[in-house]
C-alpha cells in the first residue's frame, strides 16, 4: 500500500493509506480513549469518546478516530482544549445515567468507564434528570446482565453476531430507552444463549458480569494465569484467578483467531484448575437446572463404557 505522511499531536508519522486514525495513533504510542472500539470488531463510532481534531487541505473538523481513515498531509490533534472539553461532557453524561456503586461493583479496577472518568476528572453528581432503569437479568448462573450499567457500546452485539448460529443479542427501542435485548425478548434462561461468555469477555463496564466469579474476587485482587482449553482444536483462552495460593475463579478471555468459546470448555477448565469448583448447571425448558460434572463435561457415557469394559474383564 502507498506510504503517506501524517502528523498526530505534532509527531510526524509514516503510515499506509486508508488505515484508521486510532490504530495508527496507538501503534505510535499515542493513546486515544475509546469505549466501543475493538480491533477485531467492525468500526462502530458509537461512544464518540475517540473524537479528534482533523486538519486536511485547509479545513478542520472533529470526527471519531476509530472510524476515520488517514490521508496524506492530515494533521490530527488528540488533546486540544475543545476535544478534552467534549470528552469530559460525554463521560459526564454517561456517569449521570450510571449507578454510583463503583466501590462494590464486580468490574471495579477493570472498568473502562471508571478508568476514563478518573483520567479526565469526571465525577458522579446529583441531578433530577432521568437515569437508566435498574433491570437485572439473574436467570442465568453464568451471566448477570445489568441494564442500568450498559453504555450501549454495541460490543456484545457484534461479538455475539460473529458466530452466525448464535447472534443472541441486539439493540432494542430507541433514544434514551434503547437497551440490549435477547433473541426471544425475555432473559438468558428463555433465550437460545449457550452461555459461552463472549459478550462478558468484551463488555467494558459492569453491564455483563461473569456470575461464577461474582462476589469471589475482583480483577485487581487476583493473580492471573492464562490457560488454554483442551476440549477441542480451537484452544480458547481462559484466565485462572488466584488469591493466597487458592485458585478461585475462571473467566473467559476475549476470543480471537476464530476461537468461538463455549460452556463445555469453560466447565472443563473450571474442573481442571479450580480448587473448589461450584455446582454446574444446564439449561432446561426456560430455566437452568442443577447438574453434575460427569454430565456437563460429557464424561458420563465414557465412564459408563469404562465401567462396562472393566466389568467384562472381571468376569
Amino acid at each position: 500500500m502507498t506510504d503517506i505522511t501524517i502528523k498526530i499531536d505534532g509527531k510526524e508519522i509514516q503510515t499506509q493509506k486508508d488505515r484508521f486514525i486510532l490504530e495508527v495513533a496507538r501503534e505510535n504510542g499515542i493513546d486515544i480513549p475509546s469505549l466501543c472500539y475493538d480491533p477485531d470488531l467492525e468500526k462502530y463510532g458509537g461512544c464518540r469518546l475517540c473524537i479528534v481534531e482533523i486538519t486536511n487541505r485547509g479545513w478542520t473538523k472533529i470526527d471519531t478516530a476509530c472510524s476515520t481513515r488517514v490521508a496524506d498531509g492530515m494533521e490530527i490533534n488528540t488533546k486540544s482544549e475543545e476535544i478534552i472539553k467534549k470528552r469530559r461532557a460525554i463521560l459526564q453524561l454517561l456517569l449521570d445515567s450510571h449507578p454510583n456503586d463503583c466501590l462494590t461493583c464486580q468490574k471495579a479496577g477493570a472498568c473502562d468507564l471508571q478508568k476514563y472518568a478518573y483520567e479526565y476528572d469526571v465525577k458522579f453528581r446529583d441531578h433530577d434528570g432521568a437515569k437508566r432503569e435498574k433491570v437485572y437479568d439473574l436467570s442465568s448462573p453464568y451471566i448477570l446482565k445489568d441494564n442500568a450499567k450498559c453504555i450501549l457500546c454495541g460490543k456484545c452485539v457484534q461479538i455475539c453476531g460473529q458466530i452466525e448460529e448464535r447472534s443472541i443479542l441486539s439493540f432494542a427501542d430507541r433514544g434514551y430507552d434503547a437497551y440490549i435485548a435477547l433473541d426471544l425478548g425475555k432473559d438468558f434462561a428463555h433465550s437460545y444463549c449457550i452461555s459461552c461468555n463472549r459478550c462478558v469477555s468484551i463488555c467494558p463496564v459492569g453491564a455483563l458480569i461473569d456470575k461464577r466469579s461474582l462476589g469471589k474476587i475482583r480483577s485487581f485482587e487476583s493473580e492471573k494465569k492464562t490457560v488454554k482449553c483442551k476440549v477441542c482444536e480451537f484452544g480458547c483462552n481462559f484466565e485462572v484467578h488466584s488469591k493466597n495460593g487458592e485458585n478461585i475463579a475462571v473467566t473467559a478471555k476475549k476470543p480471537s483467531s476464530g476461537r468461538p468459546l463455549c460452556l463445555k470448555g469453560r466447565m472443563m477448565t473450571e474442573l481442571m484448575f479450580l480448587d473448589n469448583p461450584d455446582t454446574p448447571y444446564m439449561k432446561g425448558a426456560g430455566e437452568f437446572v442443577e447438574s453434575d460434572w460427569l454430565t456437563v463435561t460429557g464424561f458420563k457415557n465414557i465412564v459408563k463404557k469404562i465401567e462396562k469394559v472393566d466389568a467384562k474383564k472381571g468376569e
